[in-house]
């Protein structure tokens, strides 16, 4: 029992409250971008453009506190970005539909739907995993094929479009209106990560989830079900997947198969960057938000300086997360 509930000094898994390097890392990274931003260029840090920056990043901030979960489990979801476009797609397809007469009533069964269908989304990645028994690699891979297909086929190789204008005017205040002066999708990062964190830090479900990443033998043994915790963990991503759906879809009103490309690799750079380690048992909720705030920092200063090209953002993320991973290795040799 000593293993589970963290007693033992050796392998103890560690959450964010534990100020060790690792911890402290990420918001120290995001101190010094935010100087070298400065620098780059003197607009960069002025209030518009830090909301903006932070704004931008809600989407993979939340799927990365999903992300959070599943990785600290010894999971992996390569789906997430299909799975935006497949949920966002329905959610549209389902107010174009006009089912509800009621404009406002429609919007909230159109977002339950989207939540809904997150949580399926997510149960299915679990049953696979863990019932299935097939790696997370392999099997979130599949799912990310099916989810990616499945909206090719539903947009017919173009966009679904929202079409109702009333809906439009109803909806657009979710991202483009504000709580207090702050930005709604702000609201919904801290709102979201408070929640991830309480669950994560202050709940039994939460001692079983890093207990089963750090030691699944173990945690078996301690009784602890450890389908039953990944399980969990992959509907926790799909419902995230499902909240940034729905401040993702008041932005364009639109959605294609090319929607979420490569979010899935921006919500694992952010984590990592966070300091939650891959290999599980290490859950850093508030290390994640800072991660996500670095990615669009960095790409913010990237177009409003001339250092680097911003067409090679992408390349410069596939850079943070190796360089991440190295940190992490050489930490965990000390």
């Amino acid at each position: 029992m000593s293993a589970v509930t963290g007693q033992t000094p050796a392998k103890t898994p560690k959450t964010s409250r534990d100020w060790d390097l690792a911890a402290v890392a990420p918001f120290i990274a995001l101190a010094l971008l935010l100087v070298l931003g400065y620098f780059a260029n003197p607009n960069f840090v002025s209030v518009a453009n830090l909301l903006n920056v932070i704004t931008r990043s809600a989407f993979v901030a939340i799927i990365a506190l999903g992300a959070t979960y599943v990785i600290s489990s010894g999971g992996l979801d390569l789906s997430v970005g299909s799975m935006v476009a497949f949920v966002a797609s329905l959610m549209i397809l389902f107010l174009n539909s006009g089912a509800i007469a009621d404009p406002v009533l429609l919007l909230a069964c159109a977002m339950l739907l989207a939540l809904v269908l997150g949580a399926a989304c997510g149960l299915a990645n679990g049953l696979i995993t863990t019932v299935g028994k097939i790696e997370p690699f392999i099997a979130t891979l599949g799912t990310m094929g099916i989810f990616r297909g499945l909206t090719t086929w539903l947009s017919q190789g173009g966009a679904i479009t929202l079409k109702d204008r009333e809906l439009q005017a109803l909806y657009r205040p979710v991202y483009f209106g504000n709580l207090l002066g702050v930005p709604i999708p702000i609201v919904a990062i801290f709102v979201t990560a408070a929640i991830a964190a309480f669950v994560l830090y202050r709940t039994r479900y939460g001692r079983h989830l890093l207990a089963t990443g750090s030691n699944e033998d173990v945690a078996r043994y301690s009784g602890i079900k450890v389908n039953r915790v990944r399980t969990i963990a992959y509907v926790v991503q799909g419902l995230c997947v499902a909240v940034a759906v729905l401040i993702y879809v008041p932005r364009l009103g639109s959605t294609s198969a090319t929607t979420g490309i490569l979010w899935e690799l921006q919500a694992i750079t952010a984590v990592v960057v966070g300091g939650t380690a891959l290999r599980g048992g290490v859950g850093r909720i508030w290390g994640t938000v800072c991660g996500a705030f670095i990615l669009e920092i960095v790409g913010n200063i990237m177009l409003l300086s001339n250092f680097v090209s911003e067409y090679l953002i992408g390349a410069i993320q596939g850079a943070i997360i190796i360089i991440a991973m190295l940190v992490q290795r050489s930490l965990m040799r000390r």
